[in-house]
């Protein structure tokens, strides 16, 4: 994990094994700041959905039980999300950095959608 100091207050860059380790450890709340078709068609299970477009920092849960990670589909949106929070709260939030394609690639596991069926499907991508 990297941390950077902004004008706010701290944005920590998780990579994909910190998020997972922790959402495992059951340590984080992991929010998809994804659209909704984007989220309906492929997730991390149990991820919240809070799409950036309707995104209120002052609408987030606090952080006193759980960290709070956002996640996009490459990190860019996510990153922005989080910046509002800080500018909003003035403290720490955390990012997913790669975002969702880098959660695939590192070869974790999310529900997809079976292109036949339409039906959500379990899928694994083989890491490498």
């Amino acid at each position: 994990m990297k941390a950077e100091k902004t004008e706010s207050g701290v944005l920590e860059h998780w990579t994909p094994q910190d998020v997972k380790d922790a959402f495992d450890r059951n340590e984080i709340v992991l929010i998809d700041v994804r659209t909704p078709q984007e989220y309906s068609f492929e997730r991390i299970d149990g991820a919240m959905l809070a799409p950036m477009q309707a995104f209120q920092p002052n609408h987030m849960p606090s952080q006193s039980g759980k960290r709070i990670v956002f996640h996009c589909g490459s990190g860019v949106r996510s990153s922005k999300v989080a910046k509002q929070c800080l500018a909003n709260t003035g403290d720490r939030i955390a990012h997913m950095e790669g975002g969702f394609a880098a959660w695939k690639e590192a070869g974790f596991d999310y529900t997809g959608t079976d292109v036949s069926s339409g039906a959500p499907k379990k899928m694994k991508k083989t890491a490498g």
